[in-house]
């Protein structure tokens, strides 16, 4: 019977969620794309061909079982459907709203590469997780039995979450530390409500905190806290900072030049209603300035649409590569283009005019042969430079760790050369007993959902390193 329900691909166009208009969605800070349906979700989820080699489940960091819950959804059974995509992803709702689906599971969709249009994956997932909250599916976290053993965690975004969820609903005593004064990291103070309204993420934190996860907040590890008492303090400890060293250019130091994190941090604490002075400054506010937005990740493209609905006068886009080779989703780029945003493409800065900025000195590139990886790199073009005019200059660069053995008083805390921490591939073992790591802070920036995979991977760790520590202290 299931099988009449799939395999539409070849009779079914892909359809995704009606998107706003432009005109429209750039004058807010709302989600950009509409629901679906129910028929909607059944329609496009019957597109699944059901391949006996998923390669969109391969792709997915999660290994979600993403065809099993594609059928479900089809028949109907949306109960089902939301029980399978929890049981191996934490979050559903969110990476259905902000994983690079394109680059992911859609990118590998078997039907994509012949040419019927991939299944629209994430959609899909965002709306059987949101029928679930709206329909109580999603269950508050009450562990069978109550442990004595604690584990304490550093950090409150994807990855110290994810892990927090495991634990204590094995009944673990558990306690996040974070230096903000809300839960969710990046997801709500990095990422845009346009792409992840805030109400999402809060859903979860009031589940873990009603599920007996503490929350210690505005606490910054090494002054407020030190990590020896932490540690000290509990059986287990998990550090999930993520990464939030901004990369800097030379000379970038005129007022009006900010970093993308201070500026996104500023928008979203304004969404919330906070009292933000920079933002009542005008310091970090982009209306009717002559914005450009340096670098070329999705970090980039939330800053040129965050400025677009903060009523800039224009916001433009340096990368030093053309579009084809620009890290940020393609997805991301048609949406701020769709919005107002112009791209310019082969373009480095070369320094700053005056102070505050008035503009930035350009520098036009070409790409030149490829390296051993393939990838070209940019080549200067002498005498093609120009100044494009600016009143506020947000530097997107990425992201590098902090020195946290110094910071923390830590100096056996071993680090790679990269100054992410040196831990176990599939634990996230450190080199400090009984200390684990996960997310961004071992693999360097990354993507959401690679910090809820390596959450998961260190929850399972501990739970095995404190079932051992158990073990020993009876013997």
């Amino acid at each position: 019977m299931s099988g009449q329900k799939m395999l539409k691909f070849t009779t079914v166009g892909r359809d995704m969620p009606e998107k706003r208009p432009p005109n429209l969605r750039k004058q807010d800070f709302d989600e950009i794309y509409a629901e679906y349906a129910r028929e909607k979700a059944a329609e496009q989820a019957s597109r699944c061909s059901q391949c006996g080699v998923p390669y969109c489940q391969t792709h997915c960091p999660l290994h979600n079982n993403i065809p099993d819950w594609l059928r479900l959804t089809a028949e109907g059974r949306l109960e089902e459907a939301y029980e399978i995509s929890q049981a191996t992803n934490t979050f559903p709702e969110i990476c259905g709203r902000i994983c690079p689906q394109d680059r992911l599971c859609e990118g590998n969709c078997v039907i994509e590469q012949s040419g019927h249009g991939t299944v629209t994956i994430g959609s899909v997932e965002k709306y059987v997780t949101d029928t679930a909250f709206e329909q109580g599916w999603v269950k508050p976290i009450r562990p069978h039995m109550e442990r004595s053993e604690s584990v304490g965690i550093i950090g409150a975004g994807p990855g110290g979450l994810a892990a927090a969820d495991m634990l204590r609903r094995q009944g673990v005593q558990v306690t996040v530390y974070d230096r903000y004064d809300r839960g969710g990291g990046l997801l709500t103070y990095g990422i845009p409500g346009f792409k992840l309204e805030k109400d999402v993420v809060m859903k979860r934190m009031a589940q873990l905190e009603d599920g007996g996860v503490q929350f210690v907040m505005n606490c910054n590890v090494g002054e407020d806290l030190s990590f020896d008492a932490i540690r000290g303090k509990h059986d287990a400890v998990l550090i999930a900072t993520g990464v939030y060293k901004s990369r800097d250019l030379p000379g970038a130091n005129a007022g009006g030049i900010v970093k993308a994190i201070d500026y996104l941090t500023v928008s979203n604490r304004q969404s919330f209603g906070d009292d933000v002075p920079e933002f009542d400054s005008g310091e970090l506010d982009a209306a009717g300035k002559r914005v450009v937005v340096i670098g070329g990740g999705d970090t980039a493209m939330d800053c040129v649409r965050t400025a677009i609905r903060q009523g800039a006068e224009s916001v433009k886009c340096l990368y030093r590569r053309d579009r084809t080779n620009m890290p940020g989703s393609q997805r991301e780029v048609q949406n701020a283009e769709e919005e107002g945003v112009e791209f310019v493409w082969l373009s480095a800065p070369d320094g700053f005019s005056s102070d505050p900025v008035a503009g930035v000195k350009v520098q036009k590139m070409r790409l030149g042969a490829p390296d051993v990886t393939g990838r070209q790199a940019p080549e200067l073009i002498e005498g093609a430079d120009y100044i494009e005019d600016a009143d506020l200059v947000i530097k997107a660069l990425g992201f590098e760790p902090e020195d946290l053995p110094t910071l923390w008083g830590v100096e056996e805390l071993e680090v790679t050369r990269w100054g992410t921490i040196r831990a176990d591939f599939g634990t996230g073992a450190t080199s400090l007993e009984g200390v684990y790591a996960a997310g961004d802070i071992v693999r360097g920036a990354s993507l959401v959902v690679w910090a809820i995979r390596d959450g998961r991977d260190a929850a399972t760790a501990i739970l095995d390193y404190l079932g051992q520590a158990v073990e020993v202290a009876a013997e």
